[in-house]
């Protein structure tokens, strides 16, 4: 009798090994993993990092300037798979901020595994968010970067102080959302060969190089302008030229 207790205690043992390796095996494997874009801030056509309250010299209007502001709104976020097919992350609006740590790093996601080729982005807020009332997250009136409910979003915030200027400051507003002033853009990226493979569970990172100095590439040195507040045909080339020098670097998986 002692002997059937003790078969009877191992045949239960057994199936309750059984019932547990059973469940492991069907464990679900994630189906999605996150990007991290990591946009670094670069000063010219240099390798020095662009900081906050650094003194810096441009290198086409030979201006010096200290920035005490830079924020510019980062929004639409897609990335293109290998067959052909997008993803389009839902309400992504990224604000980055330099005076907040961490900004720089866009996060998204839920992205679903594959191998990605190509991604899409778009510099500025759409029309739809600049007429939709009052917004929340990176989009809140709080962070300072809209005008009115009429002018919409300040695309970009450029502020410091120089001695170039007349009044010893400066302060660039560029927005604009309508018209021939519309400074919104679409930029898009190929990954030249260096594929996003997005693995269930795990961060891809996609690193971008930032250039403030390309505000000033077309435009006047600071001796002839020093502030924009509202859109125009010059906030509109000083935009355009800060975004299309935004440069994919490479992929970090």
């Amino acid at each position: 009798m002692k002997n059937l207790f003790i078969s009877a205690a191992f045949v239960v043992a057994a199936l309750s090994m059984s019932s547990c390796k059973k469940d492991d095996d069907t464990t679900p494997t994630s189906t999605t993993g996150t990007v991290e874009i990591n946009m670094a801030h670069r000063w010219g056509n240099s390798t020095t990092n662009f900081l906050l309250n650094m003194e810096l010299v441009h290198p086409m209007t030979n201006d010096t300037l200290t920035f005490t502001t830079f924020k510019y709104y980062v929004s639409n976020i897609k990335f293109k798979k290998a067959d052909g097919t997008w993803y389009t992350h839902p309400e992504s609006y990224f604000l980055v901020d330099l005076s907040t740590s961490g900004s720089e790093i866009l996060s998204i996601p839920n992205v679903p595994i594959g191998e990605y080729t190509d991604m899409e982005y778009t510099m500025g807020v759409d029309s739809l968010q600049n007429v939709a009332g009052a917004q929340t997250g990176a989009l809140a009136v709080s962070n300072n970067m809209f005008w009115s409910w009429n002018s919409g979003y300040i695309m970009v915030k450029a502020e410091g102080t120089s001695p170039n200027s007349g009044s010893g400051s400066f302060a660039f507003h560029l927005g604009g959302f309508m018209g021939t002033n519309n400074v919104v853009t679409t930029n898009s990226v190929n990954f030249i060969g260096n594929s996003l493979t997005i693995t269930g569970g795990k961060t891809s990172e996609v690193h971008m190089i930032v250039n403030p100095a390309k505000l000033w590439h077309s435009s006047a040195p600071l001796a002839t302008s020093s502030s924009i507040m509202m859109p125009g045909a010059t906030a509109k080339t000083m935009a355009t030229d800060f975004y299309n020098g935004i440069m994919f670097d490479h992929i970090h998986e």
